[in-house]
């Protein structure tokens, strides 16, 4: 009997062995199938099972059980890399035609390209860490690009600053402070975060990040009234629709036409030189005033390269009171704290004795050590401007001749007016022009400013906010003296002999005549 059921085994064995190839092909199975089912055909004992397992583990790596180990994607080395990745509002493949049109003049003027990448080498790591943060489309970091090129001291006709571009109004408005030292606006740190508030303000007015680009622009008044306008006459709102103004119809395709640049560079054999994606800044708090030539000279740096870091200071110190944070290369910073550290507060900006003369004035003698009287004031301790001849003050006075490149290239963007805001509290019959009228504004900027459009109907009681230009320029007439030149004059009175030439309608073969009178605006504050 055992001998017939091992012939009988043997049979089976080989008649299993030459079962022909094309009925084994004729059941569809993958690798990893008939391994499963070899598998179930085999009896182990418990301890064979799992030894077995164990030598699987080496014999099937790609199985189920043990995925394909996948390495984390490395950060990009280029901040334009981060840009790329991070563009929302279009992939660009197919454009506009007004977006072509501003793709061209960027094409074709390659040179201005790499310039303002060169300028924005300071500023866009940050710039792009502030976006990412807050979950904004990457275009946005490209907006200065159509703003100012990157340009810090950049100042329009219309008295926007920065690399943001903000008016004054609106400035003060999102927190950006504004006096005779300091002008927020060009604060690289702060004014981004105030345009990017702005934009997410925007955004979440219009829901559309192409609306909101406009309005940043033009005023949200605008932008709303071309909506309203399209939907009574039941035509789509995206931005490409709207009736805008000529500026603004320019100023959203050239911001697509930049981000579609940056996005396919190699199609133009355009270069964008590569920016780290690593911080070049940071930012230290010096508690107290300090004279600008002495902070870049404790930081190693030159007073260039300061001002362009922080192009906020209008002049040779930064403020007495706030803000008292300067913005410094990273790797400058542990010298430049070493070195402060060194710095008693009292020794960070230079004093002048000066004896008070017979006629002088505060105004006088601030102008003449180009400060303000508020600052010798304070210095000084005096209660009211009265002085008397003969006693001394103390006035800060800059290290050395500053560097005139850093200083005139921000006192000549300095506008001689200083931002007044008041409340006023709309009377019976009020019209947007009136209000604007009596206050020393326009009804564009006084809209704006209260988040209203000029269509807007005013109900009396209602407050109004109030942010106004007021020129601080006195008018004197100057008699002119023998031996006196428009170049004299000019630096007597801290004015351009442009401006006295305009004031007084001179041009360059006009002389002067001892007797004569020219009047002049004369910055008292």
């Amino acid at each position: 009997m055992i001998r017939i059921a091992l012939v009988s085994v043997f049979t089976l064995l080989v008649a299993s062995c030459s079962s022909t190839p094309e009925k084994v092909a004729a059941a569809s199975t993958s690798p990893s199938d008939t391994y499963s089912k070899a598998k179930q055909k085999q009896k182990h004992t418990p301890w064979e099972q799992a030894y077995n397992e164990s030598l699987e583990e080496n014999e099937n790596p790609l199985s189920s059980e043990n995925p394909p180990i996948t390495l984390p994607p490395q950060d990009p080395t280029d901040v334009w890399e981060r840009i790329r990745n991070g563009f929302v509002i279009s992939d660009y493949k197919t454009l506009e035609p007004d977006t072509e049109r501003q793709l061209r003049w960027f094409i074709d003027h390659q040179d201005y390209v790499a310039r303002v990448v060169e300028r924005a080498r300071p500023y866009l790591y940050y710039i792009v860490e502030e976006v990412k943060k807050r979950n904004m489309p990457m275009e946005v970091a490209l907006l200065p690009v159509v703003e100012s090129g990157f340009k810090p001291m950049a100042y329009s006709p219309s008295h926007a600053a920065g690399l943001w571009q903000f008016i004054p109004g609106t400035g003060e408005l999102y927190g950006l402070e504004q006096n005779w030292w300091y002008d927020g606006r060009r604060d690289v740190v702060k004014s981004t975060n105030a345009a990017l508030d702005y934009l997410e303000k925007l955004h979440n007015d219009f829901g559309d990040w192409q609306l909101a680009f406009a309005a940043y622009n033009c005023g949200e008044g605008t932008v709303g009234r071309a909506i309203k306008k399209n939907q009574a006459e039941g035509k789509p709102t995206d931005f490409w629709s709207l009736d805008l103004p000529r500026e603004t119809s320019a100023y959203v395709p050239r911001l697509m036409a930049v981000s579609h640049m940056v996005k396919y560079p190699e199609r133009y054999e355009l270069e964008l030189s590569p920016i780290a994606n690593k911080p070049f800044f940071g930012q230290v708090n010096i508690g107290s005033q300090i004279d600008l030539a002495m902070a870049a000279k404790m930081a190693g740096i030159s007073e260039k390269q300061l001002h362009q870091l922080n192009p906020a200071f209008n002049r040779w110190a930064t403020a007495p009171q706030g803000n008292h944070k300067l913005v410094l290369p990273l790797e400058k910073i542990p010298t430049f704290k070493t070195a402060l550290a060194k710095m008693p507060a009292s020794q960070r900006v230079q004093w002048a004795r000066h004896e008070i003369k017979r006629g002088e004035s505060l105004s006088v003698i601030a102008r003449n050590y180009d400060t303000t009287v508020d600052v010798i004031k304070q210095a000084n301790k005096l209660g009211s401007t009265q002085i008397r001849a003969g006693r001394n003050l103390l006035i800060p006075v800059a290290s050395h001749n500053i560097s005139q490149l850093a200083v005139n290239k921000v006192q000549k963007n300095v506008s001689p007016e200083k931002v007044t805001k008041s409340t006023y509290i709309v009377k019976a019959g009020d019209t947007w022009w009136d209000i604007a009228r009596k206050n020393n504004t326009n009804v564009k900027t006084l809209t704006q400013q209260n988040k209203k459009s000029a269509k807007d109907i005013l109900r009396a009681g209602e407050k109004l906010v109030i942010t106004s230009a007021v020129d601080v320029r006195k008018p004197v007439n100057y008699t002119i003296k023998d031996g006196d030149s428009l170049w004299a004059i000019s630096r007597k009175f801290n004015v351009s002999v442009a401006d006295v030439k305009e004031w007084n309608g001179l041009s360059d073969r006009s002389t002067l005549q001892p007797g004569q009178s020219l009047k002049l605006y004369i910055d008292e504050t």
